[in-house]
């Protein structure tokens, strides 16, 4: 039987216990995005450290558990192109909507915060949609 959802489970996981963590710890919502974003465009500069913790924690999680696996496998594409275009669209996306999964999906839901619910509604069928278009009109992934 196929064990790929216990991955996910452990992810998910992962994911709510440092959202709820950086909560308890600093009294913030963790968004991803706006972490980043704030690093990189200047606001708030009393919190660079923080925030290049949680970014460098970001980077190095993944590093250090990848002994535990024999077999990593993504399923993305091999095709460097769109795997760039994939990412500069989805940081576009985020900043269009003022933030990401981590800040909108993961913690904007579990507050059952209306505009949390709403992003995280369109951000999937916008994935979907892109997916669908990409792989299946295209032939691109």
């Amino acid at each position: 039987m196929e064990q790929d959802w216990v991955h996910g489970f452990i992810g998910g996981l992962m994911i709510g216990g440092a959202a709820a963590l950086y909560l308890l710890v600093n009294g913030r919502i963790m968004g991803a995005s706006g972490i980043l974003g704030g690093l990189l465009d200047g606001t708030e500069r009393g919190l660079w450290a923080e925030r290049l913790s949680f970014l460098a924690a970001l980077i190095l999680v993944p590093v250090l558990i990848v002994p535990l696996y024999t077999v990593v496998d993504t399923h993305l594409t091999q095709n460097w192109a769109v795997i760039v275009a994939g990412g500069l669209l989805t940081g576009i996306g985020t900043r269009l909507a003022n933030g990401c999964t981590s800040g909108h999906g993961v913690c904007g839901i579990s507050r059952l915060a209306p505009r949390g619910i709403v992003s995280t509604v369109f951000y999937i069928l916008a994935g979907g949609l892109t997916v669908a278009l990409f792989r299946h009109v295209l032939g691109v992934i």
